[in-house]
Order: structure tokens, then sequence, then C-alpha cells
């Protein structure tokens, strides 16, 4: 079959037009690495940063030797591990039970879990009905009260929708229950949507700055994005001073904090990417 001039202009645009849009999008976290293993000096010489022209790895060997930021990726990882399971775990299970037609009282309930979308508490509620349950200073106090995200759970809802009704009659029919339905049937036919929940809950605990900031003031179960925040207080307050603290690297240093906080998600998500797809696609192609 025989292309068309204007069909081949238009592949030739769209594909220029997709590779400006992919360095547009990756220059921001090349700039943020060169600049993280470049001297100060150089940092402040050049405007733009193609490329380093000298190595340095002073300010990830001045990271790597904090005690504190192990703590934090330990808390961290804590949090997105354990924090991703029970909303995962939660979500699943209100999504299979609202996504059943018969349930009693499933209009109510679809009314005030829509209603969480639209209205909350506010910020200062919140904080004392976390204090109020002993959950200040606590990596708990980032998980629980966000244990499911209503927005997720609909979206999940409607994925469950899809399964169709005779295989869960046929489990039935076998002796199965609803559990056993649930974990045998329906999650194995809805995996790509699932994986692409888990990788939006994952990337939200991974990133949790606010309720941190919010509710813990102990060092020692800071997360890694509130030590991000407290090494570019440092680093800021050490420049105004003037004094010689290893701080004073500049932005290279707080460069250098930025890819460590981002490599661990990076090095996540190529596992997820086939199903994020697939669950993005899914139900706009039909066969």
């Amino acid at each position: 079959m025989k292309t068309s001039w204007s069909s081949k202009w238009f592949d030739a645009g769209n594909t220029v037009f997709l590779i400006l849009l992919a360095v547009i999008t990756l220059y921001p976290f090349w700039d943020s690495l060169v600049i993280s293993i470049i001297p100060l000096e150089e940092y402040i010489n050049a405007s733009i940063h193609w490329r380093p022209h000298t190595i340095d790895l002073e300010a990830y060997a001045y990271l790597l030797e904090m005690p504190l930021l192990w703590t934090s990726y330990g808390n961290a990882i804590f949090v997105t591990v354990v924090g991703t399971a029970i909303n995962m775990l939660i979500t699943i299970m209100t999504a299979y039970a609202l996504s059943k037609q018969h349930l009693r009282g499933r209009g109510l309930f679809m009314i005030l879990i829509i209603f969480t979308m639209m209205f909350s508490g506010g910020i200062i509620p919140n904080y004392i009905i976390v204090k109020n349950l002993g959950m200040l200073n606590s990596l708990w106090s980032l998980i629980i009260p966000s244990a499911i995200n209503t927005f997720n759970m609909i979206v999940l809802m409607n994925f469950f929708f899809t399964v169709p009704e005779s295989l869960e009659e046929s489990a039935k029919i076998d002796g199965c229950n609803d559990l056993g339905i649930l974990f045998r049937i329906v999650i194995p036919l809805s995996m790509p949507a699932i994986a692409t929940i888990t990788l939006f809950y994952a990337v939200g605990r991974w990133n949790e700055y606010f309720n941190a900031v919010l509710y813990i003031t102990e060092a020692k179960k800071w997360t890694l994005q509130v030590f991000l925040r407290a090494m570019l207080f440092e680093n800021q307050a050490a420049a105004q001073s003037g004094g010689d603290s290893p701080s004073l690297l500049g932005e290279p240093i707080k460069m250098a904090t930025v890819m460590i906080s981002t490599i661990p998600v990076l090095l996540i998500y190529p596992f997820f990417q086939k199903h994020f797809v697939k669950g993005v696609t899914l139900g706009g192609v039909k066969e």
C-alpha cells in the first residue's frame, strides 16, 4: 500500500513533536543530575548545564555519610510498603463490595463516599483526631488517616464491573465463597488496574511530605522528603551565614538530595510499566 505525501509529512511532524516533548520532559531531570555531580564553581560559572566538564561526587559523599539519610530512607520505605499494602487491601475490598448491585445500602454508601471527595474536615480537625488517637510522632500517622483514596476506589470499582457475572456464578456453583471469588477470579482478571493503582499509591506514599511535616517532629522519624526539606533549609542557612560548613556545596548538594530521593521510583517504575500502560488503555480498545 502506497503512503501519501501528506501522511509522510504528518508522521515526520509527529515524530519531531514527540522528540521535542521528550527533550522538554527529560531535560529538568538531566539538569539536576549534571548539577549534582559538578563542583560548585562550575555551577556558578555556567548558566546552562548540558554536560559536566568536571565530575565531583563530594555532594553525594557528604549525604551518604549522614546516618539521618539512611534512617529517613528506612522510614520512607516502611511508609511506602506498609502504607501501599493497607491502601490496596482496603481499596480492593471496598471496591469489590460496592461493585455488587444487590448490596443493601449501596446507594447510601456511595453518597457518603463521594461526599468525602467534595468536603473534608480540614487540617485542624484532622490534626486533633491524629493527636487524640495517640499517633503524633508515629509513622502510623502517615498511613492510617489516608488508608484509602476515594477516586482510586471508584476507578477500581468500575473496573470490577467489567468482570462477567457468569464467572462468579460458575464459581459459586463450584462452592467458592465471596473471598474465594475475589482472590481467585476478580483480582487476577483485574491485575492491570490493580498494578496501576498500586503504582499511584506507592508514588504518593514515597512522596509523603505535608502530613510528615504536620504530624512528625522527631528527626529520627522523618521520611525522605522531610529530610530533603531539612537539607535545603540547612544549605540556605549556611549560605546566608557565610560559614565553612560542608553544606556550602550549594546547589549540587540540593540536586544530589533530589536525585537520591527520585532514583528508587525510577528503578521501580519499569516493572509496572507493562501493567500501567495496559491499565490506562484498557476500556478504550474493544475486541
